[in-house]
C-alpha cells in the first residue's frame, strides 16, 4: 500500500481514532498528539496492513500501543501525560442539569482504570465487536468482556451515586 492510499484511509478514520484517543488520554491536546504518533507510525509501517478492509482495527491498535507507549514513557518521567485542569470542557447542553449531568458522566469514564475505558470506549462508542476490540486491546475476548462488564457496573455505580454538591448560598 502507497502512503497516499493510506493517508485516505487515515483521513476517512480520524474522527473515530481521535475520539478513541480522547477516551485514553482524557484530554483533546494529549488526544491530539497520540493521533498524530499514531499516524505516523500508521505510514512508516504500511506495509504491515495486509487487507485494507480491516485498516480501522489496524489504526486503532496502532492509537492503543502508542497511548501505552506513552504512558510508559511518562511513568519513567514520573510526569503526568494529561493534566485534567488545562484541559477545556466542552458542553453544548443548554440546561444546566443536563450539563452537570454530562460532566459526572465524563468523569465517571474518565475514573475508569485506562484498561476498562478502552474496551468500552472500543465497544460502545465506536462500535467494534468483542473479537475486533479484544485484537485491538491485545487481550482475551473473555478478559474484554469481564472489562466491559466492570466499567460498566462502575459508570452505574458512579452515575447512580447521590451527587456532592456544594451548599449554594443567595446574594442579593
Amino acid at each position: 500500500m502507497n502512503a497516499k492510499d493510506l493517508s485516505r484511509i487515515i483521513a476517512r478514520h480520524l474522527t473515530a481514532m481521535r475520539r478513541f484517543a480522547r477516551a485514553l488520554t482524557g484530554n483533546a491536546f494529549d488526544a491530539d498528539d497520540l493521533v498524530q504518533i499514531a499516524a505516523e507510525t500508521a505510514i512508516r509501517k504500511r506495509r504491515q496492513l495486509r487487507q485494507p478492509d480491516r485498516a480501522r482495527s489496524w489504526l486503532m491498535t496502532i492509537v492503543y500501543r502508542a497511548h501505552l507507549d506513552l504512558r510508559r514513557q511518562a511513568a519513567r518521567r514520573e510526569a503526568p501525560l494529561n493534566d485534567p485542569e488545562s484541559a477545556p470542557v466542552q458542553r453544548t447542553a443548554s440546561n444546566q442539569d443536563a450539563r452537570l449531568a454530562c460532566a459526572e458522566a465524563l468523569d465517571a469514564l474518565d475514573a475508569l482504570p485506562a484498561e476498562q475505558r478502552a474496551a468500552l470506549t472500543l465497544v460502545a462508542v465506536e462500535g467494534h465487536s468483542t473479537g475486533e476490540a479484544a485484537r485491538i486491546l491485545g487481550v482475551k475476548e473473555a478478559t474484554l468482556r469481564s472489562q466491559i462488564s466492570r466499567a460498566r457496573s462502575a459508570l452505574r455505580e458512579a452515575v447512580d451515586a447521590e451527587p456532592v454538591r456544594p451548599p449554594v448560598r443567595v446574594v442579593r
